[in-house]
Formats: C-alpha cells, sequence, structure tokens
C-alpha cells in the first residue's frame, strides 16, 4: 500500500471521527435542551434574584444626554408579594417610596405628604424618571405563571452554560409586551431581558454589567436599562450591599410604614 493511500485513509478515517464526535455533541446539546423547562428555569431565575427575602443598599444613577441624577436607595423584598423601595438621598428626594403588596401598588412623596395608589394602567409608566418602568421597580413575579416560555438556545461562556428562553404572555395576561427574551446562567443569574412590543420590535433592554459575590452568593452588582431608540440614554442600579434571606417584618410592608419609616 503506497504512503499517499494510507495518508488518504487516515484523512478519512479522521474525517469520520470528527463528524461522529460532532454528531454526538450535537445529540447531547439536543438531550440537553430537551430536559431544561423553561418555566422552572424562570422561576428559578426570580428567586435567586430575590432569595426567600432581601435587604439591599444601591445607587441608582439616571443618565441623559445634557444632565445625569443619582439617587441611594434601599430596597426590602419578602416573599413573592412584597417589596419597599425608599431613597434616602439626595436629601430632596429623601423619603420617596415605593410599595409592593400582593398586586397593589403605592407610591409616596413627603413634598405632598400623600401615598398615591398606582392604577395597573400605569404600572409600564416611568419610575421616578428613570428607564426602570413602576413593574421593574415592583420586582413581581407574573412573567412565571402569566406567560408561555420556550426554551430558544443554550451556548457556553466561561465554563457555563448560558440559556436564552422566550417569554410570551397569555392572552388574559395584563401586560403590554408582546414578549420578553431572557438570558439566564445555569447559576440562575439572570444576564439580559429584553422587552418587545406588540408588533415585535425590540422596546428596551436589561443588561448585567458586574457580578461580585455579595451576601453570600454571586449578585448582579451593576444593572443597565435602556431603551433601544435613545442608546445614549440609560439607567443604572448599582448594589453596594445585600442581605438575602433576612428576617423582615411583614410591617415593614404596610402604608404606614411607607408614610412613616420605622426601619
Amino acid at each position: 500500500m503506497s504512503f499517499l493511500r494510507i495518508a488518504m485513509m487516515a484523512i478519512l478515517f479522521a474525517a469520520a471521527s470528527i463528524g461522529s464526535a460532532s454528531a454526538e455533541q450535537a445529540s447531547a446539546d439536543a438531550d440537553q435542551v430537551a430536559d431544561v423547562d423553561a418555566k422552572q428555569l424562570v422561576r428559578e431565575a426570580w428567586d435567586y434574584f430575590r432569595g426567600q427575602s432581601s435587604s439591599a443598599e444601591m445607587t441608582m444613577t439616571i443618565h441623559r444626554v445634557d444632565w445625569e441624577r443619582t439617587m441611594s436607595m434601599q430596597s426590602y423584598t419578602k416573599g413573592e408579594k412584597k417589596s419597599l423601595v425608599r431613597v434616602v438621598a439626595p436629601k430632596k428626594d429623601k423619603g420617596n417610596g415605593t410599595l409592593m403588596n400582593d398586586k397593589n401598588m403605592w407610591s409616596y412623596s413627603p413634598k405632598v405628604n400623600r401615598v398615591i395608589k398606582v392604577p395597573s394602567s400605569m404600572m409600564g409608566q416611568s419610575w421616578m424618571g428613570s428607564d426602570f418602568s413602576n413593574k421593574d421597580v415592583s420586582r413581581a413575579d407574573d412573567i412565571v405563571d402569566s406567560y408561555t416560555h420556550t426554551l430558544l438556545d443554550t451556548r457556553q461562556e466561561e465554563g457555563l452554560t448560558i440559556y436564552t428562553v422566550q417569554s410570551v404572555p397569555l392572552e388574559d395576561a395584563a401586560v403590554v409586551w408582546g414578549r420578553e427574551v431572557i438570558e439566564v446562567r445555569e447559576d440562575y443569574l439572570m444576564l439580559s431581558h429584553r422587552f418587545y412590543d406588540q408588533d415585535d420590535a425590540l422596546v428596551k433592554e436589561q443588561n448585567t454589567l458586574e457580578i461580585k459575590e455579595m451576601g453570600g452568593r454571586l449578585t448582579a452588582t451593576k444593572q443597565r436599562m435602556h431603551k433601544v431608540d435613545s442608546p445614549d440614554e440609560w439607567t443604572e442600579i448599582v448594589v453596594s450591599d445585600v442581605a438575602y434571606d433576612a428576617d423582615l417584618d411583614d410591617n415593614l410592608f404596610t402604608l404606614s410604614n411607607l408614610r412613616n419609616p420605622r426601619d
């Protein structure tokens, strides 16, 4: 047998081996996708995001082309239904707060000394002039049960599997979006969240810019939300401290405490 023929046979064998390995990997990837419950993945991501309860200190920066505004805030969550966000600085904004209890949302402004219930029709409106909506701030998990979830893709990045999930609202869901697309790591950290309107145009996008260990677990410590049609305008939230599974009293999430803080 000539050297050329042996070489050709070796090349063909190697090609066949590579093809077989590629097919096996593709099959393994397909099996992995089939084994993933997209709805459960979204649920786990939301639960990881807040824990059984949480207490956090953060800053929110609203950036516009000709101005920038920064506020310091405290945030609390308990279970799936309760959350409270309160501004602590600067002085002119101190005391502004937002309370979410079950599906009800209220805002308080010390300037007018009045608690206002936010109607469901305004949940998609801007929160305190930022790129986050009232719904975003409420941290409500309606997306879990009010949407149909489909796994679109998986990929590997820095040794971790990243899942792309599409969430389409049910016909009777009281939401403004046509669909949402979420990227979640295998450790349930949410990397991005894209919002599409009823015409399937991308409207806004939230991205995780920084991940650190904080509060005993990996935490998305810097996130940015921006509208697609205004790329130079954005809102960024930076978490400076967080405690998960904190012992929080139910009285923290009351209208009385929203108006007259006791925490």
